[in-house]
């Protein structure tokens, strides 16, 4: 688990909401093939999303904590108590088996019924959409504003979706490191930028959101004063992607870091100095968009159906689950391959 980490950075807190042995995966459209004697609201052939926390709900703990009570299910309080083994998700607790693996269980509460008119091809994409709604509907951009988002894969692709359907009147420029995630997010609306050289970088953000550049002496990378974007949406989550965000934004801006990545040493400088908001998103719950409050997965398959959300060209490639190795070599190599969003098809 520490691997992608480096060595010394085992002290993670993290690592008491996990337990082996387990199967991985957590994003799945699924049929339902049994059902337990307590489950309710489901029927055998339905065919679903999996909302994968391990909260109250399916722990058996009654009443619920306060994050669960308002629908806060990535913040639930008992992820390492009640009925199943440490665990924050289906595929990290020893009790919940993930999608990787033939079958796996769930709870009742949380399986969300797919409408017959959404394939499974649009469907399995409603886990990362869901994580980027929660990073914007928490963390808006204000009417007519600048919006950054850092990285063009499945997060960062949703986030550039939803900036587009629900906030129209805001511009959005998209750091697309490989060829498809340019195009695709270049579909979307978005004007695109490549993340290297990063000084390069810097002075075509800072020139397309009419901030002001400030060159530094010596070495060291230039900082937009005044900055001309109000949020940041950071679906990498390096120290790198960090350096370069604060140096962009607006004073008072907001950093949204959803993605995550290996601690490291940054340059964070600019973050007291022009008093930016550095937030957390943490996947999501409950959502409200447009004055409606459901669940996040929900909000997605509602408007796909309502013709407001297209990312089907998200999903570039499928694979057996036998072929795992070459799904994974896809994925390392989206330079050439092309590769946005891979999944595995057992059908």
């Amino acid at each position: 688990m520490f691997q992608d980490f480096g060595e010394g950075n085992g002290d993670s807190p993290m690592n008491a909401f996990f337990t082996f042995p387990t199967v991985l995966g957590h994003e799945v459209v699924a049929d339902v093939v049994e059902l337990g004697p307590d489950a309710r609201g489901l029927e055998v052939g339905q065919r679903v999303v999996l909302n994968p926390w391990l909260s109250c709900g399916p722990r058996g703990i009654d009443p619920p904590c306060a994050s669960c009570q308002v629908g806060d299910y990535s913040l639930c309080f008992n992820f390492i108590h009640g009925r199943l083994a440490p665990g924050m998700h289906t595929g990290l607790s020893r009790d919940a088996t993930g999608g990787f693996a033939e079958y796996l269980p769930a709870h009742d509460s949380m399986l969300i019924p797919v409408p017959d008119s959404i394939p499974d091809e649009v469907a399995v994409m409603a886990d990362p959409f869901a994580v980027s709604l929660h990073s914007v509907t928490r963390h808006p951009p204000p009417p007519g504003g600048r919006a950054m988002v850092y990285g063009a894969g499945a997060l960062g692709t949703c986030a550039t979706a939803i900036l587009a359907a629900l906030h129209p009147d805001v511009e959005v420029i998209v750091v697309a490191r490989f060829p498809a995630q340019a195009a695709l997010s270049r579909s979307l609306g978005a004007t695109i930028v490549s993340p290297e050289p990063a000084e390069e970088l810097i002075a075509q953000v800072a020139a397309w959101s009419g901030g002001t550049l400030i060159p530094t002496h010596g070495e060291g990378l230039p900082m937009a004063h005044p900055g001309g974007i109000d949020v940041v949406y950071d679906t990498v989550g390096t120290n790198e992607t960090a350096e370069v965000a604060v140096r962009v934004l607006k004073a008072r801006g907001t950093l949204v870091k959803s993605g995550v990545n290996a601690p490291g040493r940054w340059e964070w400088s600019p973050l007291y100095f022009k008093e930016i908001s550095w937030v957390g998103s943490n996947a999501f719950g409950v959502e409200e968009v447009g004055g409606v409050r459901m669940h996040g997965i929900s909000h997605y398959l509602k408007l796909v159906q309502d013709g407001r959300i297209d990312i089907s060209p998200m999903l570039t490639h499928t694979f057996r689950l036998e072929d795992w190795h070459d799904a994974f070599e896809v994925l390392a190599n989206q330079q050439d391959s092309g590769a946005v969003k891979v999944a595995f098809d057992f059908r």
